[in-house]
């Protein structure tokens, strides 16, 4: 069968194994097309009447009740059930805050126990959200360190021999995103830790753009620390409170800089000196947002369900797909392949590069411009992303998304937007 016709796309999704989850989530448009599942994923179905519950029934009928009926223990409940997906310990992971706030809680606590090392060191594809983090950092620890960016030779990946480089025995922490946001770059984590830690140095990851997409390994790895987002692929809902990972033995030896009643050892006892609790609890801080928590818990339980093993699977299939539908019919008409095609080393996003990247991506968001209306992401300079998230999206999503960008670039029908930019890109 032709894998560049529409009938095969219907084939594959006919023998998807996963093709019940889609069934799962709220789809109010059959005929849109949303492929930014690695910016928000799509709400599951059973979110809203399990917050109908909390809310009717825990905050109405329980008020303050609740906290001593399932409310308190909530955070770690839940980060019980993350853990499996990023190859962590029950009692390693917490949900908190966040994605900067625990990046600032982390990377602080690392570089205070790092006395005497210098060193930060980060890659030019990093988040920026994270540089500023750690930006901050050295101003608040006085100026006393310096932070190294690793740079990229191709705008796609950065090689072990360029983290290397900026690795030395003065290095406190190194910290990266294990799934690059815009190329989707996936380091090989277990190589990574082992190099620095090579040079006693500490790492921290960021897996906002892998969690809940592709399998991580924390413990195997023998990561240190890690956080993420709980919003792009896990589902939890706009705004949804990030996590965070220490790993045991280095639980007890780490200080938080935000000592919030949360994480006291017992914060009812209402004591005016603080004592952090002991384990992961220690880098709570504030009282956690019990709605947006509970908001996780359908989308956790369809995540565990599917298994991580099984949706990385169909990643790295509809990925190649998307690749292959890109390099037949997209290449030749301007646009540049912008992730690694070694599906070992990519994520569960692809980016495409075009000089009129903003204004395709506005035409292909408007339901009036081609045939059906898609949703991917742009990000500077010219980057469009079309995330794959393989608990709702379909070999048929994928092809008919390819079909549009080349509907749209054919005729030109990005000249129709200016090319003024909207605040959120």
């Amino acid at each position: 069968m032709n894998p560049y016709n529409k009938e095969y796309a219907i084939a594959r999704d006919e023998n998807d194994p996963l093709k019940q989850f889609r069934t799962r989530f709220v789809n109010p448009d059959p005929e849109l097309l949303y492929l930014d599942g690695n910016s928000l994923g799509m709400l599951p179905a059973d979110t809203a009447r399990h917050m109908d519950q909390v809310i009717n029934n825990e905050w109405g009928k329980g008020l303050i009740r609740s906290w001593n009926t399932g409310w308190y223990e909530r955070s770690a409940e839940l980060a019980a059930q993350l853990a499996p997906l990023i190859g962590a310990q029950p009692d390693e992971v917490m949900i908190a805050d966040s994605t900067s706030v625990n990046l600032f809680k982390l990377a602080y606590a690392a570089l205070h126990h790092q006395k005497g090392r210098k060193g930060i060191v980060s890659d030019q594809l990093n988040f920026p959200s994270d540089i500023y983090v750690l930006q901050g950092l050295v101003e608040l620890f006085g100026n006393r360190h310096k932070l190294r960016m690793a740079q990229s030779a191709d705008e796609l990946s950065v090689t072990m021999e360029e983290l290397e480089k900026h690795l030395s025995d003065d290095t406190a922490l190194l910290t990266l995103s294990y799934v690059v946001f815009k190329s989707a770059f996936m380091y090989d984590m277990k190589a990574v830790t082992a190099l620095a830690h090579e040079k006693g140095a500490m790492v921290l990851w960021d897996l906002s753009h892998a969690a809940g997409a592709v399998p991580v390994h924390l413990n195997e790895s023998n990561a240190d620390l890690a956080i993420g987002c709980t919003y792009k692929y896990l589902n939890g809902g706009p705004g949804a409170p990030a996590f965070l990972y220490v790993r045991k033995d280095l639980q007890e030896k780490l200080k938080s800089p935000i000592q919030g009643w949360f994480g006291q050892q017992n914060p009812f006892a209402f004591n005016m000196e603080y004592q952090p609790a002991t384990g992961i609890n220690r880098f709570l801080a504030g009282t956690p947002p019990l709605l947006s928590v509970s908001a996780l818990e359908p989308a956790l339980q369809l995540m565990n369900e599917a298994g991580i093993q099984n949706l990385r699977k169909k990643s790295i299939l509809q990925t190649n797909y998307l690749i292959s539908l890109a390099e037949e019919n997209l290449v030749p008409l301007g646009f540049a392949l912008a992730s690694p095609k070694d599906e070992e080393q990519r994520g569960s996003h692809v980016s495409i590069r075009h000089p009129e990247a903003y204004r395709i991506c506005k035409a292909l968001i408007d339901p009036h411009t081609g045939r059906k209306a898609v949703i991917p992401d742009f990000r500077d300079p010219d980057n469009i992303r079309l995330g794959v998230a393989p608990l709702y999206n379909t070999f048929l999503d994928i092809f008919e998304a390819v079909m549009e960008l080349k509907l749209i670039v054919e005729q030109e029908l990005y000249n129709k937007f200016p090319l003024t930019r909207e605040t959120v890109t």
